[in-house]
């Protein structure tokens, strides 16, 4: 029963879903989320305050390193259970005393709504707090990956770069990426589906070949 109550109470959406749609005040003004996503990859993620030590290490580093994700045609968005005028006053407060500027939407969820529409609450950890979530969405607006942390436990920049670079990869080269992978490694190519694949892949000493159904090779 308990466990009923809190997936009815904080639905969570699930890789390949349609990432559900909202308007919100940011620090950038209104943003209806389709709009701000169209035609982009999002990184949408929570934090649980303004003005608590891990989030602002966290969201340091989402704004230190916005040109990458720049370069990978993604939009950032934030969210905490905060107002607009907390946020204004901790982005001013950062720039202020580290001289990083968050120049990215944070949403002001005040009545938790975009919250609860993510599954961010996770009322045995917090019930008024977001946890560390990350939803990577697609230029077709569906979730491709899904992080969770705890409120006591940063997140890892690297990690979220290489898994968001690594989804654009697969997509455009119909490739799978192994155990890992880094940019410059060698990828999966999907294995044979018949007896002729099977003797093709077999005989091709272009690739790298462990079996017939595992074989990886360079991206030119």
């Amino acid at each position: 029963m308990e466990s009923t109550e809190l997936n009815n109470t904080n639905p969570m959406p699930r890789i390949g879903d349609l990432a559900p749609d909202f308007e919100a005040m940011t620090t950038k003004g209104s943003i209806k989320f389709s709009e701000y996503a169209k035609d982009n990859w999002v990184v949408l993620f929570s934090h649980p305050a303004d003005f608590t030590p891990v989030c602002t290490t966290e969201m340091s580093g989402f704004a230190q390193r916005k040109d990458e994700f720049d370069k990978l045609d993604t939009r950032l968005i934030g969210l905490s259970i905060d107002s607009i005028h907390s946020h204004l006053a901790w982005v001013n407060n950062v720039r202020e005393n580290t001289g990083v500027y968050f120049n990215f939407p944070i949403i002001a969820d005040l009545d938790m709504k975009v919250s609860k529409l993510y599954g961010m609450l996770q009322p045995n950890e917090h019930e008024t707090a977001a946890v560390r979530a990350v939803f990577f969405i697609d230029p077709e607006r569906k979730v491709r990956l899904i992080m969770y942390y705890p409120l006591n436990v940063g997140r890892n920049m690297n990690e979220i770069l290489r898994v968001l670079e690594a989804l654009q990869i697969s997509d455009k080269h119909k490739v799978a990426l192994p155990l890992d992978w880094q940019k410059g490694d060698k990828v999966i190519i999907p294995p044979p589906k018949t007896l002729e694949e099977m003797d093709e892949r077999l005989a091709d000493e272009s690739i790298e070949k462990t079996d017939f159904y595992l074989a990886k090779k360079e991206l030119v």
